[in-house]
């Protein structure tokens, strides 16, 4: 059985103790591909000779909204130069959270995020979204896009109106951990509506560890409890769903 992590955060300082033993283990987990996604320049710094060190892993360039405050738009030019390395797969993460008051403006964070699809429909790459309690916005900036970038709506948490439209749009939808929490309710929900073909697993690690280790640090391993928790919503065993999550994942990011 094949899995793809296909949202991770390796370079984290979580993992500093063991990193490296952390992926060693990974095939041995069923783990065979993982989407390390960027947050910040200095992540995009160490991300390129780490993927280059590890086959199994690939990357994604971006910047979060979260770390937009020391940035100007001219920074891009470093997200747009790392584009350019064959084992950049996507443009990501990028996108809106209006969750923390302390974050970077509104009106800032639309800015970058309307400059980097930019960046991923001219390079061709897919994009990976981060959307937290910003489901209108995100939309109404993925629309004026619509019909040049596609990619995944990460950590999905809105409706499945949302969902249904952003499909329409081209992209695929992944859950992780959050899936499997009591009070996932709507997520339950749109996972198991979301057409088969579209959807991905994730971790979001080192965050959101899924029950039954919520509240510790969440790694790629555990993405078989995310796969569990969708085959059971969709009336599936694992064994079956998992190969075509692993498909999913590999033609979202052409690998």
């Amino acid at each position: 059985m094949d899995i793809f992590d296909t949202h991770a955060h390796l370079l984290d300082d979580h993992f500093d103790s063991d990193r490296e033993q952390l992926i060693a283990s990974l095939a041995d987990n069923n783990v065979k591909l993982v989407m390390e996604a960027c947050t910040d320049l200095g992540y995009l710094e160490k991300l390129i000779p780490f993927i280059e060190r590890h086959p199994m892993i690939y990357g994604a360039a971006g910047l979060h909204p979260e770390e937009l405050g020391p940035y100007a738009l001219s920074d891009l030019d470093a997200v747009e130069s790392a584009l350019a390395h064959e084992k950049i797969k996507a443009v990501g993460e990028i996108g809106l959270d209006y969750y923390w008051p302390e974050n970077p403006p509104r009106e800032v964070q639309r800015e970058f995020f309307d400059a980097q699809l930019s960046l991923a429909a001219v390079h061709h790459l897919p994009v990976i979204i981060h959307d937290r309690e910003a489901h209108g916005d995100t939309v109404d900036i993925l629309r004026a896009h619509k019909g040049q970038v596609t990619g995944v709506m990460h950590c999905f948490s809105g409706s499945y109106e949302t969902a249904k439209e952003c499909l329409d749009m081209g992209f695929y939808i992944g859950f992780g951990g959050a899936l499997t929490f009591k009070n996932a309710k709507r997520n339950v929900e749109v996972a198991a509506k979301v057409p088969l073909d579209r959807l991905v697993v994730e971790t979001d690690c080192p965050y959101m560890a899924p029950v039954p280790c919520r509240g510790q640090r969440n790694d790629p391993t555990k993405t078989l409890y995310v796969l569990q928790k969708l085959a059971e919503l969709r009336s599936m065993d694992q064994e079956t769903l998992a190969p075509v999550l692993f498909e999913n994942g590999k033609r979202l990011f052409g690998i």
